[in-house]
C-alpha cells in the first residue's frame, strides 16, 4: 500500500493563507484579492467608454497586464499548495479563476478576447470564504433547503400559469387581431406574459372594449401571481430553519482533496479522512 509523504510544513503555511479564511493571513490574502478583482471590473467597464479607452489606453494596457500577473502567481500557488491539483483545477472555483487569467494571453496571441474580462466578476464570489461565518452559513444553508424544497411547487405553479397564457394569449387574439397588433397567437402569448408579470412594456396594447376588459383582469390577476412563489419559498423557509441547526459550517478546506464545508470544530475531512489545519 503506497504511503502518503507528510506535506512540508511550507506548503501547509501557504494553504492557510490561500484557502483558509479563519487567520488573519487568510482574511488579509481573501479581501487583497478582492481589492484586485474589483479593480479589475473596473477597469474593463471603464474600457468600454470609448472616450477613457482612447485617452488612457496605454495606462488600460499595463493595469491590465499587471492584474494578469497577478492572477497568473495566485492560480500557479493554489495548484502548488494542495495535494491533489486536480481537486482545485476542476472545481468550479478552479475553472473560474483560469477562465479569469486566458483572456490577456489569449489576446496577446489571437486578439478579440476583450469580452472575456467580465468573468472575473465571477471571482467576486470569493467573498463567500471571508464570510463564512456561522451565522451567515446556518442561514444560507436554510435558505437552500427553503429553495430545494420549494422546486416542485413552483414548476407546479409556473405551468399553471404558463397555461393560463397561452389560454389568454389565444382570446387576446381572436379578440383584438390585426388591428390591435396581436396578428399571431405566439406574439398575443408574449403580451400575456409582460402584463401579467407587470413589466408592461407597451409595445402591444389592445384597443377594443372587451380586450381592454381582460387585460384589466390579467394585470389584477398577476399582483396575486407574484405574491404565490414567495409564500411557498417562506412557508419552506421556517421549515428549514429548524432542519439545519446542527449543520454550522466553518471555511477549513482540506489541504489533500480541497473539500469545503466542514463542519464547525471538524479535526478530519469528511470526504477523505485528512487531518484539517488548525
Amino acid at each position: 500500500m503506497k504511503e502518503h509523504r507528510p506535506t512540508p510544513n511550507w506548503k501547509l503555511k501557504l494553504h492557510e493563507v490561500i484557502y483558509e479564511a479563519d487567520t488573519p493571513a487568510g482574511k488579509f490574502f481573501d479581501i487583497a484579492l478582492l481589492v484586485v478583482i474589483l479593480i479589475s471590473v473596473a477597469l474593463v467597464m471603464l474600457e468600454s467608454v470609448p472616450e477613457y479607452f482612447q485617452k488612457y489606453y496605454w495606462q488600460f494596457y499595463v493595469a491590465e497586464w499587471i492584474i494578469t500577473i497577478i492572477f497568473t502567481i495566485e492560480y500557479i500557488l493554489r495548484i502548488i499548495s494542495i495535494r491533489r491539483p486536480k481537486a482545485y483545477i476542476f472545481s468550479f472555483y478552479g475553472i473560474v479563476d483560469l477562465l479569469s487569467t486566458l483572456p490577456s494571453y489569449i489576446g496577446f496571441f489571437i486578439g478579440g478576447a476583450n469580452l472575456l474580462f467580465a468573468i472575473r466578476a465571477l471571482r467576486l464570489l470569493r467573498i463567500f470564504r471571508i464570510l463564512k461565518i456561522s451565522r451567515y452559513i446556518g442561514e444560507s444553508n436554510k435558505l437552500k433547503e427553503a429553495l430545494k424544497n420549494s422546486r416542485p411547487k413552483i414548476i407546479v405553479f409556473l405551468f399553471a400559469v404558463l397555461i393560463v397564457c397561452i389560454i389568454a394569449g389565444t382570446l387576446m387574439h381572436l379578440v383584438e387581431g390585426e388591428t390591435g397588433g396581436f396578428t399571431n397567437i405566439p406574439l398575443s402569448i408574449y403580451w400575456c406574459i409582460v402584463t401579467l408579470t407587470t413589466v408592461g412594456f407597451g409595445d402591444i396594447a389592445p384597443v377594443t372594449p372587451l380586450g381592454r376588459f381582460i387585460a384589466s383582469f390579467i394585470m389584477i390577476t398577476g399582483y396575486g401571481i407574484i405574491a404565490v412563489p414567495t409564500g411557498i419559498v417562506t412557508s419552506e423557509y421556517g421549515r428549514a430553519n429548524s432542519a439545519v441547526k446542527n449543520t454550522i459550517k466553518n471555511s477549513q478546506v482540506c489541504p489533500v482533496c480541497n473539500e469545503q464545508d466542514h463542519l464547525d470544530k471538524a479535526e478530519f475531512c469528511h470526504n477523505c479522512g485528512n487531518k484539517l489545519n488548525a
